[in-house]
């Protein structure tokens, strides 16, 4: 039998993970999860086929795909040590939607192609921008409701 100090380290209630994909959790997962699947595709096929052209969009595009990656599979995992690192890396996605979409803007020269985070994703219909801050509200929201269990 499981304590309820051990319960509350790893994430479980009695024993089971708490689920992050519950109500809009899932529709997070969705999302995020074709995210992955846009940007694996388009920096595999961009790095195999013509690297050489744009090095730096193309190589940001595939960190961005491993991060949607990540929050895919923590969000799915769930728990709480899953939250946390979800979190923290939908904090360091916005962060690096904002650093890429601002360069981008400043210095259009830099990416002779797009990444998936250019001009804050609007290649994206601004999925990219939007996902992060509605991933970190649901996160902080399933903390919230979890704690209050």
């Amino acid at each position: 039998m499981t304590s309820g100090v051990a319960d509350m380290a790893d994430g479980t209630q009695g024993g089971r993970r708490s689920r992050l994909i519950s109500g809009p959790g899932m529709l997070l997962v969705w999302l995020y999860g074709v995210m992955v699947v846009g940007a694996v595709s388009r920096s595999a096929y961009q790095i195999s086929t013509e690297f050489d052209r744009a090095p730096l969009a193309y190589s940001l595009s595939a960190i961005a795909a491993l991060v949607y990656a990540f929050i895919t599979y923590t969000l799915v995992r769930g728990g709480e040590t899953a939250r946390k690192a979800a979190l923290a890396c939908c904090a360091a996605e916005l962060v690096g939607v904002f650093v890429v979409g601002t360069w981008t803007l400043i210095e259009p020269s830099a990416f002779p192609d797009a990444t998936v985070w250019s001009d804050f994703g609007m290649g994206y219909l601004f999925i990219p921008v939007l996902l992060p801050f509605t991933a970190i509200l649901w996160l902080r929201r399933s903390r919230t409701a979890a704690a209050a269990v």
